[in-house]
């Protein structure tokens, strides 16, 4: 079982920048695909970021990429997005979460495991 814990999270300024952390427990971290994802009020939970297990390979929505940096650090078991550029449209919960199977996937459903979100809100 994997138990995977966002940090980070709060209200920024638009144009400002935020790193959300996720610390992960149980299992073999190095072996899984990570991803971030994020729902707004009213809308479905949307893919934003993913990286391969070793780190090497990183994937991004349209709409994040060139701001938002998805990383991870093995020896430390967590993986992190760095959002800069922040926009009032990326407001929302924001949740991290694991893919054993590493399918890199863009969609919630091959994710086994996710964190309790963390709130980013960005005031214009």
């Amino acid at each position: 079982q994997v138990q995977l814990v966002e940090s980070g999270g709060g209200l920024v300024q638009a144009g400002g920048s935020v790193r959300l952390s996720c610390a992960a427990s149980g299992g073999t971290f190095s072996s899984y695909a990570m991803g971030w994802f994020r729902q707004a009020p009213g809308n479905e939970r949307e893919f934003v970021a993913g990286i391969s297990g070793s780190g090497t390979r990183t994937y991004y929505a349209e709409s994040v990429r060139g701001r938002f940096t998805i990383s991870r650090g093995n020896a430390k078991n967590t993986v992190y997005l760095q959002m800069n550029s922040l926009k009032p449209e990326d407001t929302a919960v924001y949740y991290c979460a694991a893919d054993p199977a590493v399918l890199e996937s863009l969609v919630p459903v091959a994710y086994d495991y996710w964190g309790q979100g963390t709130q980013v809100t960005v005031s214009s």
